[in-house]
């Protein structure tokens, strides 16, 4: 079996493709391409279509690898010796894949990596809307209209708020595996501290360090204002996503690439979110961050502070 040693299990926009790509530089480590199968939130069977309702999820839901053979040939490649790995950041979220996970590879070693869930949040919000899928262009607008949207049958990445419960989700995968296993990584650490955390991972995993320091750039599309022509080139994005459901991922892929050039022509910087948007959030994850510091034995209360840290970019 080629099967992975390691997966980072999340959060999304929470910096694992950062971490993917920095780790993918170590002679030991060999990650995979596609870096986000998705196979453990699937039971070898294809995406369910009616949890892919939102815009662009049954595009998305194609390049989901779901068959065995398809997911251990993500790894076939590895060289003789290297720890295989991969990164879904959704496997922390999506408690039905701890199973998965300790049915087919009970050994693994997982790193969670989890940021300011507010500060997480907006960003998953801004990811969609400069993309023309996110048709709300008020975040907390969109925050409430999460439950509606989940019992629509749209995919985890519409649940801003959601994803960022990781005292909850942390909490039933160590009931699941032993907390050793689990290596929690805040975001800030890595961007703040790249090389000791870099090496900390690394001896978790139980290779060489001082091989790997950096991290990759964060690559921050431009922020989309909501103006007229805007909201055009986003609509036709949602239509032009329904019909590349139907379509091979690469030629959808081809067809939007002017669209979101006309979408981030002249953007400029996003908005830092404003303190009483924060403030209204604040109590949606007061209990899980108390419950996430117990269990992790980690003071996460600047997460509670009415100010975010925002993205890598706006610390720079």
């Amino acid at each position: 079996m080629t099967l992975p040693d390691f997966l980072i299990i999340g959060s999304p926009k929470a910096g694992s493709t950062a971490l993917h790509v920095a780790l993918a530089q170590h002679p030991d480590l060999f990650l995979s391409n596609p870096k986000e199968p998705k196979f453990f939130m699937c039971e070898q069977a294809r995406p369910d279509p009616a949890q892919q309702k939102g815009p662009g999820d049954a595009h998305s839901a194609q390049e989901w690898v779901w068959e065995r053979s398809a997911y251990e040939g993500l790894f076939a490649d590895a060289p003789s010796g290297a720890l295989r790995g991969e990164s879904t950041p959704f496997y922390l979220w999506d408690t039905a894949s701890h199973e998965r996970i300790r049915a087919l590879i009970p050994d693994v070693k997982m790193i969670a990596v989890i940021r300011d869930p507010i500060d997480r949040a907006y960003s998953n919000w801004g990811h969609l809307w400069c993309d023309g899928l996110e048709p709300e262009s008020d975040f907390l607008a969109a925050c409430a209209l999460e439950s509606a949207r989940v019992q629509a049958g749209y995919a985890p990445f519409w649940r801003y708020l959601e994803t960022g419960l990781y005292g909850r989700q942390l909490e039933h995968l160590y009931g699941i595996f032993p907390q050793e296993q689990v290596f929690v990584l805040r975001y800030r650490q890595l961007i703040d501290n790249t090389s000791a955390v870099l090496d900390e991972i690394c001896a978790f995993l139980g290779v060489p360090t001082g091989l790997v320091s950096t991290v990759p750039k964060s690559n921050v599309s431009n922020w989309v204002p909501d103006t007229p022509v805007n909201r055009v080139l986003q609509k036709t994005m949602r239509a032009g996503a329904a019909a590349g459901a139907h379509l091979p991922p690469q030629v959808w892929r081809q067809v939007q690439r002017p669209l979101l050039a006309a979408l981030y022509q002249g953007g400029g910087r996003r908005p830092s979110l404003s303190v009483d948007d924060r403030k209204t959030l604040l109590p949606y994850f007061a209990d899980d961050n108390a419950l996430l510091g117990q269990l992790t034995g980690i003071d996460f209360s600047d997460w509670m502070n009415e100010k975010g840290r925002g993205a890598f970019t706006e610390r720079q």
